[in-house]
């Protein structure tokens, strides 16, 4: 019976289940967009173009491992963690003959990738570009559409789409940087690939001496591409080659790792293996953040919803339903509409995680070629979600209604209670204290990647609060802005009126507005207060007056010392960056050139020194120094970019880690162990009258260098910042956008029940211009609560942030930026009462009042 009861009210009250429809639909559009985001990142396949025609592939381990053995009663339990490394791991070239030696190995190739940048304006954007020696051509395989196979070490074979972006033709010259200087070549020939040109990648084929010298990595190989025998399973075969590294002392985990099928693409694209890991990251991110707002815009979505049909629901009480037959009902009707919202919801989830996805690739946070994952899993994962928090949050909001007994909930339905119920406020309270406390833990956490979800959890906790005190907060607000208000006539007395008579239903309004200026606050300004600490300290410990920047791959050594041998000149300091791991723990790196190196750099040494600063040596941040527990002359061992081991002696801790990264290493170790050894940037030190002209002059045979100064260099700092809080904005986008949604949507739901209170107010002589004066009255007043507690709850939580990231509380606040969030979240809130309104009033009051 209550079934029939809950399909006839949904019925019938279309409009006001509308409301509840719209919030859970976008819930659920926004659970499946994040949803297939993460199953990418998990199940996404990562399609191999370089190794197509190469079934097995070995390459070297490119990970870190640690094991740790613990003992607990008496029994010992054995873990064993892996972490990647930051650069590519090479193999022993002696590798090759025991692969050779494995049966059912027709062929065995050994394959050399390196960076080898063409010197060439070609429209349409760049793609990377890697060298390799002809003989490996076969594993995609590549063969000759024109001209003939590179002999010596000064011909190329260059692929069919770099010849055609570029306008290259055999015999044409072709200067290519590699790891090292410049050099022009020769094209003698042009290649093709049976699969089509290559999507995200140029080759370039060299002699196999030339690209030994130009790979540099004496001894090694970046993998070995191995063809079947005629009959041979490709699994099978894999297994045999794992079976034989193993005896040989190189097995995955120790070594080599041997891959086949679609395990083949990680080995190619380390870059996109990467960035799985980052989408599960974000999406996780994203995915529970938005589960976090979702519960807290659907909840208050049904409050109002069930709040408007209080009298209703009174009445059944008085006609001797039972509490039972209410919940049931009301959870009922909650199924009915979360169900339609969330298969709704699931299905135009899916083009939102494609245009997401397409995002992403385009700003190069995911490549091209990490297959999105379109699965029924997130979609399953929305509907259930809808269903259960429309149901939840149903019973929830109407539990008080159910419970009391039928005469007080007619005199209820008549007057708002005068205040909330107890748990509301004892819940409510819990919550800010829970939020304070998050703020306390923000402030002592000095990695981003612990602070940035305790940030954003801090600001729906605090939001959740902000909807449980609302009635109270609305209610001291009026109390302060009723002066004021009144100064506004007729209307800013019935705005006042209503402010402080309906709280309840103004603190609903007040909830989302609330988490929007919040969250937008925060997200707009975590990077850039981050960002500007980083840069101040970067911009106070560069002495150098002058920066050598390349704008293509890096500067070269040569460079660097033609401008060591310019006269006035008393310093040069390479600078290469990587990422290094100690233990499993990941640590940005830096290499730097010895000689003369406190005269360009102070990191602001706190103990030790830089001088004598070598070969064996490495300086430490302070947050490395305290998390690892180094003093200067403590012994570091720690994994460079590629998974080598080394052992260095701590010889300084400095305080500009946000500037200048963690760990300060020789430039030469670094540089030996990463894919790009150029210089990022050459700091120079000059003596007065030793200016950009004659370091210009220095570096004018270099293509690609040029001279900065250190404000330059710090602008253009500033702009790979600003690229960094676009991607945020866009990480974060949906959940803003679903916030902005849940603001107009509960503002209409709120106005356009209020139709017989209008009616009432101009049957008493308002006139609709009144009426409708009193409605932006009422909005700019919870536009200023909102704007006043989601200032208060960013400034809070970004302050903490600033305090545990950079050591002062000094969050970066742009004012243009913050204005233009105050007056969209005001505008929002005029237009979405305002418009209701206006459609409200339209009915004749005498009509509405003789209505049943």
């Amino acid at each position: 019976m209550m079934l029939r009861y809950a399909l006839q009210t949904v019925r019938d009250r279309k409009a006001g289940f509308l409301g509840a429809f719209v919030a859970l639909l976008c819930a659920a559009a926004l659970i499946t967009a994040c949803g297939t985001l993460l199953e990418t990142g998990l199940r996404g396949k990562i399609a191999t173009e370089r190794y197509a025609a190469a079934p097995v592939v070995v390459s070297a381990d490119q990970n870190v491992h640690q094991t740790t053995v613990k003992e607990k009663k008496g029994k010992s339990k054995t873990k064993h963690k892996a972490k990647p490394v930051a650069e590519r791991a090479w193999l022993p070239a002696a590798t090759v003959d025991t692969v050779r030696s494995v049966p059912g190995v027709e062929r065995a190739v050994p394959e050399l990738s390196f960076q080898a940048v063409p010197l060439v304006k070609a429209p349409g954007g760049a793609k990377t570009s890697y060298g390799h020696a002809w003989t490996s051509a076969v594993l995609t395989p590549f063969t000759l559409a024109e001209g003939r196979a590179p002999r010596g070490g000064d011909e190329v074979v260059v692929d069919r789409a770099l010849a055609a972006r570029a306008g290259l033709k055999t015999g044409d010259p072709l200067t290519v940087q590699a790891t090292g200087e410049p050099k022009t070549y020769t094209v003698s020939g042009i290649a093709q690939s049976a699969h089509g040109d290559l999507a995200r990648q140029s080759a370039l084929f060299f002699g196999d001496a030339e690209a030994q010298r130009l790979a540099a990595r004496d001894g090694q190989i970046t993998a070995i591409g191995v063809l079947p025998a005629p009959g041979t399973d490709p699994g099978e075969l894999a297994g045999r080659i794992g079976q034989a590294l193993k005896s040989q002392g190189q097995g995955t985990g120790v070594g080599a790792q041997v891959a086949a099928g679609d395990a083949r693409g990680p080995v190619e694209f380390l870059d996109a293996a990467g960035a799985r890991v980052k989408l599960v990251s974000m999406g996780g991110a994203m995915g529970g953040t938005s589960l976090l707002v979702a519960i807290l815009v659907v909840v208050g979505t049904f409050a109002l919803s069930v709040q408007q049909r209080h009298r209703e629901l009174a009445l059944l009480r008085a006609i001797a339903a039972t509490p039972r037959q209410l919940r049931r009902m009301i959870g009922r009707e909650a199924l009915l509409v979360g169900l339609a919202a969330g298969l709704a919801g699931a299905l135009a989830g899916l083009p939102l995680a494609a245009w997401l996805h397409g995002r992403f690739v385009d700003s190069g946070v995911v490549p091209a070629n990490l297959e999105r994952t379109a699965g029924i899993f997130p979609m399953f994962a929305a509907v259930a979600a809808s269903l259960l928090g429309a149901w939840a949050a149903a019973r929830i909001t109407g539990r008080r209604i159910a419970r009391i007994r039928p005469a007080e909930a007619l005199a209820e339905a008549a007057v708002e209670r005068g205040r909330p119920a107890g748990i509301r406020i004892a819940i409510g309270v819990l919550l800010l204290a829970g939020a304070v406390v998050l703020v306390a833990v923000l402030g002592a956490l000095r990695t981003e990647p612990a602070s940035t979800p305790v940030t954003f959890l801090a600001v729906v906790v605090f939001a959740g609060a902000v909807s449980l005190l609302g009635p109270l907060l609305v209610r001291g607000a009026t109390a302060v802005l009723a002066g004021p208000l009144r100064l506004a006539g007729p209307g800013g007395y019935l705005a006042t009126a209503n402010l402080r008579g309906n709280a309840t239903r103004m603190a609903s309004a007040v909830t989302p507005l609330t988490l929007l200026i919040g969250m937008t606050c925060t997200v707009l300004f975590i990077t850039p207060t981050l960002g500007n600490a980083a840069r101040a300290q970067a911009r106070d410990g560069v002495r150098a007056g002058w920066v050598l920047a390349a704008q293509g791959p890096g500067v070269t050594g040569a460079a660097a010392e033609r401008v060591r041998r310019t006269p006035g000149v008393t310093a040069a300091t390479e600078i290469v960056h990587t990422s290094v791991r100690v233990g499993l723990t990941k640590y940005g790196a830096q290499g730097v050139t010895p000689a003369g190196l406190t005269r360009t750099w102070d990191p602001g040494v706190t103990s030790g020194s830089l001088e004598g600063f070598g070969e064996k040596s490495v300086a430490v941040s302070e947050l490395a120094a305290d998390q690892l527990g180094l003093k200067p002359g403590s012994p570091l061992r720690l994994a460079l970019g590629d998974g080598t081991p080394v052992t260095l002696t701590v010889s300084a801790v400095y305080a500009r880690g946000l500037g200048f990264g963690d760990l300060t290493l020789p430039h030469d170790l670094v540089a030996a162990h990463v894919d790009n050894p150029l210089a990022s940037s050459v700091l120079v030190a000059a003596e007065p009258g030793t200016g950009r002209e004659q370091l210009a002059a220095a570096v004018g045979g270099f293509p690609g260098v040029g001279v900065l100064s250190a404000r330059d260099a710090d602008a253009a700092r500033g702009e790979r910042q600003q690229e960094g809080a676009e991607i945020n904005l866009l990480a974060m986008g949906l959940v803003l956008a679903f916030t902005a949604i849940a603001v107009v949507n509960t503002l209409a739901m709120s106005t356009s029940e209020r139709l017989r209170e209008f009616a009432m107010l101009r049957l008493a002589g308002a006139k609709r211009r009144q009426v409708l004066r009193m409605l932006r009255t009422e909005a700019v007043a919870v536009a200023l609560i909102g704007a006043v507690l989601g200032s208060g709850i960013a400034l809070a939580v970004l302050t903490a942030f600033s305090v545990g990231m950079t050591g002062a509380a000094a969050p970066a606040v742009l004012p243009v930026v913050y204005v233009g969030v105050l007056g969209v979240a005001g505008l929002l809130a005029i237009a979405a009462t305002a418009l209701p309104g206006r459609v409200t009033l339209r009915v004749p009051p005498v009509e509405v009042a003789t209505s049943r």
